[in-house]
């Protein structure tokens, strides 16, 4: 069977975590329901996140070095896209060279979110399945009773495993509303997009926009992209699931403070020496302009003769 479903020890191992932590939640607080939640379950998806959150920070900091290396780099990625900008293989490979050499790496910005992406895929592929018409109540790992019990939870009375498009007529078997999970979901759903344009807005803000095009690309991808499908899909994802990625971008936004006092982004210079202030922020980009503005200035035009010729030229009434 795992050879055919290759992500079997995923599903095994989100649950084996979920279901570890609402044991000891439910044996804490073996009446946790208040003000509508179910707060072992609730709970269960707040330790589940901290758990992957503490295995993946190490790789969170490495994520933040490696962007103030490529940050400092960006003077010589300038130069050698300025000097092969007519050769665009051999810029690359000569980008590659020099990544290669200062031990900086452009991907590793992805990293931990594509780390904590088969999390989220696992937890919604095991919450998709417990559901009132699913007979199969011991699905990896889970025995009759956690498989009822999560199916009796709730958030603020709406079933955690129902979705903002669960049919009325489920919802109904189970004694709750579709107006009730309508209103948590769409609270739900609004809170997870907004904090994941602030993660990424975040960031960009304290390490600034890159100057290769195709890791700006991603930035924008970032920032814009990924919470306008969330915007789309998490209609269709388990209160539960949309919960998780709002707990975690919480995290995500701690995190980053943290990791962004403790490892602050280096001051850009300018041609002239001058420092102009962290990458992103006004005075960096004022810089920026300036600097571009004077380079229009500079540059020679077609056909003009050059502006301050050479000692020893033509000196005014010669051949006369």
């Amino acid at each position: 069977m795992s050879g055919i479903f290759p992500l079997e020890w995923l599903y095994w191992s989100i649950s084996w975590l979920l279901l570890s932590w609402h044991s000891l939640w439910d044996s804490i607080l073996p009446d946790g329901r208040f003000l509508g939640t179910d707060w072992s379950w609730i709970l269960a998806i707040i330790f589940l996140v901290i758990t992957i959150r503490i295995l993946v920070f190490p790789l969170f900091v490495k994520q933040i070095k490696s962007q103030r290396a490529m940050q400092a780099l960006q003077p010589k990625v300038k130069e050698l896209q300025t000097k092969y900008k007519h050769d665009r293989q051999e810029m690359q490979k000569q980008l590659m060279e020099l990544y290669r050499k200062e031990k900086a790496n452009p991907l590793m910005g992805c990293l931990p979110i594509l780390l904590q992406s088969p999390v989220f895929i696992g937890l919604l592929h095991v919450l998709r399945r417990v559901h009132p018409g699913n007979t199969q109540k011991t699905l990896y790992g889970w025995s009759a009773d956690q498989f009822d019990s999560f199916l009796d939870s709730r958030l603020f009375n709406a079933p955690i495993w129902s979705s903002f498009r669960t049919a009325a007529d489920q919802l109904t078997s189970v004694g709750s509303s579709q107006v009730t999970v309508k209103i948590v979901a769409s609270v739900l759903i609004a809170t997870m997009v907004f904090t994941t344009y602030m993660t990424s807005r975040q960031m960009i803000l304290k390490t600034g926009w890159a100057e290769d095009r195709q890791q700006k690309m991603m930035q924008r991808l970032m920032l814009y992209g990924i919470p306008a499908t969330l915007l789309i899909s998490g209609v269709m994802f388990p209160l539960g699931v949309v919960l998780y990625w709002v707990i975690s971008n919480g995290f995500s936004l701690g995190q980053q403070m943290w990791v962004l006092r403790k490892y602050p982004p280096p001051k850009m210079a300018t041609s002239g020496g001058k420092t102009t202030g962290k990458p992103g922020s006004k005075a960096a980009e004022k810089a920026r302009v300036e600097a571009e503005s004077r380079q229009k200035e500079l540059a020679p035009k077609p056909g003009a003769r050059p502006a301050n010729p050479k000692k020893g030229g033509t000196r005014k009434g010669a051949g006369k």
